[in-house]
């Protein structure tokens, strides 16, 4: 087995199951460590034991190795694989089977852990047909968000990604193809305006509005806030709208005050998709808003919100809050193939 693809899937299993950042990196850094060392030369170091003494190789990083390159699947990977066998959630099951793309994740061009096309692999693993990148905009400066010349840096990743994929295809090497969509997740600014430049947001082929500061604001303030980059023409997805947090290492938070029938009318009227967030710290928005959004007549996005690629399985735990809300699966448009979602965000 190959020992670096036997690392990064350790780190993705750890991921999903939310393991401690420490410990998925000692298994990420292991990977890049022997990554340029050509084969040959990492399996003979594993044999005489010289691998030890490389930096970034510990105790049980080597064994994963040892036993990889003598053609095992190393202990550690099969029982994690065990272990992933069983689903995330217990229900969900039929919203889960329809979903095709996710449109909220992040890289470390911003604040994931994990470089693109890790990312995409993931997503080819797990089934998807599209993944939208949406590192965050210049205002996130606290989570490096993306000025106009990074992200025109990216855009032309973003395309060498899907060239090389194209290819791949072309040369029936690829089992699951990921279209990789170039996207950001916006600040929507206390004006209501969105964090980047409008000749920019005309190039991607989505975008999430969100907002990531003065939560606290009184409801009108919030409203109209929200309400500016809900009307915003860019706008496709508005992200984990109330921005609460319910559990995690960053502690709880309450959601914001809003007018919450006005902001999903808007989003009704505007053709702008609510975000259902994954992600189990935030269970964005609650299933009381849920409710109204449905009633509103609005459109929802299952998405990650995936800072590192084990997390791109979060969307079992969106997919089992939108069935347990009786969300029609045509009304979430992460269920649609990617022809007719590109479509619909263009029309914006």
């Amino acid at each position: 087995m190959d020992p670096v693809a036997a690392l990064n899937e350790i780190a993705f299993w750890l991921e999903r199951e939310r393991a401690a950042t420490f410990k998925v990196q000692a298994f990420r850094k292991a990977a890049a460590a022997i990554s340029p060392v050509p084969p040959e030369e990492v399996a003979e170091r594993a044999r005489n034991g010289r691998l030890k003494s490389m930096k970034g190789i510990g105790d049980r990083t080597y064994q994963v190795i040892r036993q990889a390159v003598e053609g095992e699947v190393p202990d550690y990977l099969a029982d994690l694989r065990e272990k992933g066998a069983r689903p995330l959630a217990s229900a969900g099951a039929s919203i889960r089977d329809a979903l095709r793309g996710d449109l909220h994740s992040h890289s470390e061009w911003s604040d994931g852990g994990s470089p693109i096309e890790l990312m995409v692999a993931a997503a080819g693993v797990l089934g998807r047909e599209y993944l939208a990148l949406t590192d965050h905009s210049p205002n996130l400066t606290i989570a490096n968000g993306l000025s106009a010349e990074r992200l025109l840096q990216q855009l032309d990743v973003v395309d060498a990604i899907n060239d090389g994929i194209r290819t791949a295809v072309d040369d029936a090497r690829a089992a699951n193809p990921v279209r990789l969509l170039a996207g950001i997740e916006v600040d929507i600014l206390e004006s209501g305006d969105l964090d980047q430049e409008p000749e920019l947001l005309d190039r991607l082929d989505i975008v999430v509005a969100s907002v990531h500061s003065k939560l606290r604001a009184d409801s009108r303030t919030m409203t109209r806030r929200m309400l500016g980059g809900i009307q915003d023409p860019h706008t496709n997805i508005l992200g984990h709208c109330t921005g609460r947090l319910v559990e995690g290492s960053r502690g709880t938070r309450p959601p914001s005050d809003f007018d919450a029938k006005d902001v999903f009318a808007a989003c009704a009227e505007h053709n702008v998709a609510v975000e259902i967030n994954s992600r189990p710290e935030r269970q964005d928005p609650p299933d009381a808003l849920i409710q109204l959004a449905l009633e509103a007549g609005c459109l929802f996005s299952i998405d990650s919100d995936a800072h590192a690629p084990g997390q791109l399985d979060f969307l079992q735990y969106g997919a089992e809050r939108a069935e347990r809300n009786g969300v029609p699966a045509d009304r979430i448009i992460t269920t649609w193939p990617v022809e007719r979602l590109l479509e619909w965000a263009g029309a914006r």
